[in-house]
């Protein structure tokens, strides 16, 4: 639906974006992760059209034709600065930008208070939005960006303000905009809800792309961190020994609950270790751990120098 190719935007002597070019395919969860200053925000804007590329090209794709933005009720975008009326109630807020997104004001009116009542504010409709924590004004930025039943949804950090239990929230609203048809891109820092909601991902770094593909796909090509973890009754320092000189073991740890962690090398077949393992030491227990989405994006931002800054001519 969204082909972004060889996109670049500059200010001043600073490269935000810098040749970035993916794909997002309709009806999928595509995040765009990165670090604070990655690029992430400014991309978003020229995907709405606030901003456009210094060269490169954004295209989207509605059946057979294209197009370099999409109409506006075709499109909806929750910003990361949120963007409403304060001394207004919610209801008028919302319909408000029902309207602007080519709703009736009727039309608007039932959608707004159909959200309201989805995300438990449905008490609250006339209440003005200063008076709403911060959690459930994101609530409410979140029902102005999806009410009008948008084919495309951009969420700029739409956990943000939210507590535990309002994140659970969030994932199966996600989900359900996915199989209700709606396609989402959403740029977030929470990794471990990144992991559970995205069908493909993208991170970018001083506006360059250092890692895209499906959660699997991205753990391979980072290239190991599979763990095995035995516990065990008792590891002497010579059985830890041993069982560093395996050819399977990356790196080997032993914690002080009587856990020994074991870094794999690559896509090692773990029966020949544990065979080697159970000759030096009493297994109790065991069982494998993949490295998780926060650690590989770790690892990937963490390798990525800054470029040296650069001058642009006037």
């Amino acid at each position: 639906m969204l082909t972004v190719e060889h996109v670049h935007r500059r200010f001043a002597r600073v490269h935000a974006v810098n040749d970035i070019s993916f794909h997002v395919d309709a009806g999928e969860i595509f995040a765009l992760l990165g670090p604070n200053g990655a690029g992430k925000s400014t991309l978003l804007r020229m995907l709405v059209g606030i901003t456009r590329p210094d060269s490169g090209r954004i295209v989207w794709r509605s059946g057979n034709a294209t197009a370099s933005r999409l109409p506006a009720e075709a499109i909806g975008y929750l910003p990361e600065d949120r963007g409403l009326y304060q001394d207004q109630p919610l209801i008028a807020v919302l319909e408000y930008f029902g309207t602007l997104r080519g709703l009736s004001r009727q039309g608007a009116r039932a959608a707004a208070t159909a959200w309201l009542e989805r995300l438990e504010l449905g008490h609250r409709l006339r209440d003005k939005v200063g008076s709403l924590s911060k959690g459930n004004q994101q609530k409410v930025q979140f029902a102005a960006a999806v009410l009008h039943r948008p084919r495309f949804v951009i969420l700029d950090e739409p956990f943000s303000g939210l507590d535990p239990l309002n994140q659970e929230g969030f994932l199966g609203l996600v989900r359900a905009l996915r199989d209700e048809g709606t396609t989402v891109l959403f740029s977030a820092h929470q990794m471990a809800l990144v992991e559970r909601l995205a069908d493909r991902l993208f991170v970018m770094q001083h506006g360059r792309e250092v890692l895209s593909g499906t959660i699997p796909a991205v753990r391979e090509r980072w290239g190991g961190g599979r763990r095995l973890l035995l516990h065990v009754e008792q590891a002497t320092d010579e059985a830890l020994q041993a069982v560093r000189a395996h050819p399977a073991a990356d790196r080997v740890h032993r914690h002080d609950d009587g856990t020994i962690e074991i870094t794999l090398t690559g896509a090692t077949p773990v029966g020949a270790l544990l065979t080697h393992c159970a000759a030096h030491v009493t297994i109790v227990d065991v069982r494998t751990e993949q490295p998780s989405l926060h650690e590989v994006y770790i690892n990937t931002v963490g390798a990525v120098t800054a470029p040296a800054p650069t001058e642009v001519a006037a």
